[in-house]
């Protein structure tokens, strides 16, 4: 029925074991725990760019706040004119609040797909996968041995049968049912309780920590005004507590390779968060220097008048033409180089002087 999640998720994972395998050995827990890891990579590399317009979604959400509360406040007697309205505001800034959900999204059917497809490496004592999509359960051992697992053939299943780490399945929980942990018998042994918790509890207590701490990073980049909104408030508390505390207590019923997944995407996330958020941050200081600095240049200078760009200048400039003298013959000649050159200084000076006497002769009226 999702068999179109369940063959991608296959082939990603078998590509990552054969990487590994052929450095490590095709039975080795490590190999098929880092294939588990770049199978996690993988996803959130695609991911990475609509991540990438997620925290700008975000970070736009929370910019067009007021706005959007003035419409609401604006408008909540009539839903439908504010649905309009947010859809108008919504397409002038270019805003797309599906861009905000589309990774978280995107994960679930891997973490579905990779779920059942670990389960199906063990259909002995009942339905595999969740809901029982894909292979049937209730096969025996030497059934299930012989039985491929979607791009999996048959060595590859007993292959992953014999994978363990530190004595423990990747494909076993800690409440796995004795009658499905018959499946390892031939291979390997049937694990002990005490080396599945040995691996599965700490990977757990990280993966809740990871949780957590993934939280509040999120939590501390919000806005004062986002923070403020009481929905807000309710989802930060459910990401920074209740999230963590559901992988702890559910822990003991994920497969070990499930808890890999968990942590490994919780190390990805946090890693793409610091990397694209700094990004983003320094593009927002380097538009606000640009800002500064396109402002400083068009600014007066100190000392000196504004300009009034409406108004136009009616003074018209001065020209300097050249003086003449008369000359014996009648004739004019240019004055000398001096005069010529000082025309305009020695016109402002003529007119100082008229100026001097006119005020001496008004005082000698006086």
């Amino acid at each position: 029925m999702l068999d179109f999640i369940y063959y991608p998720v296959s082939w990603i994972l078998w590509f990552w074991h054969r990487v590994f395998g052929f450095a490590l050995g095709s039975d080795n827990g490590l190999a098929w725990a880092l294939a588990v890891v770049f199978l996690v990579f993988t996803l959130r590399l695609v991911l990475y760019v609509p991540f990438v317009k997620q925290v700008r979604t975000t970070r736009q959400m929370q910019e067009l706040q007021p706005q959007i509360k003035e419409l609401q406040r604006k408008y909540k007697n009539d839903r439908q004119k504010m649905a309009v309205e947010m859809q108008k505001l919504q397409k002038e800034h270019g805003f797309n609040p599906l861009m905000g959900c589309l990774p978280v999204l995107a994960q679930v059917p891997v973490f579905i797909g990779l779920y059942h497809v670990l389960r199906s490496f063990n259909r002995v004592g009942g339905a595999s996968g969740i809901g029982g999509f894909g292979h049937s359960g209730g096969m025996t051992a030497a059934q299930n041995a012989m039985t491929p697992n979607y791009v999996f053939n048959a060595d590859d299943v007993q292959s992953f049968l014999r994978a363990r780490i530190f004595g423990a399945p990747i494909s076993a929980a800690i409440t796995t049912p004795k009658a499905q942990l018959e499946a390892f018998a031939d291979f390997g042994g049937i694990p002990h309780m005490a080396n599945m918790a040995a691996v599965a509890i700490p990977l757990m207590l990280i993966a809740g920590l990871a949780t957590h701490f993934n939280a509040r990073a999120s939590v501390a980049r919000q806005s004062a005004e986002a923070a403020a909104n009481p929905q807000a408030a309710i989802m930060n508390k459910m990401a920074l507590w209740v999230f963590p505390l559901g992988v702890v207590v559910g822990g003991p019923f994920l497969p070990i390779a499930i808890l890999i997944y968990w942590v490994s995407n919780n190390m990805w996330t946090y890693g793409q968060q610091h990397l694209v958020f700094g990004r983003i941050e320094k593009e927002e200081e380097q538009k606000k220097q640009d800002a500064l600095e396109r402002r400083a240049a068009n600014a007066p200078k100190p000392g000196a008048k504004p300009v009034d760009q409406k108004k136009k200048p009616t003074d018209a400039p001065v020209v300097d033409a050249e003086v003449t003298e008369p000359s014996p013959n009648g004739t004019a000649k240019p004055a000398n180089k001096a005069n010529a050159s000082s025309g305009r200084s020695t016109g402002q000076g003529n007119r100082k002087r008229s100026g001097n006497r006119g005020r001496a002769n008004q005082k000698r009226r006086r």
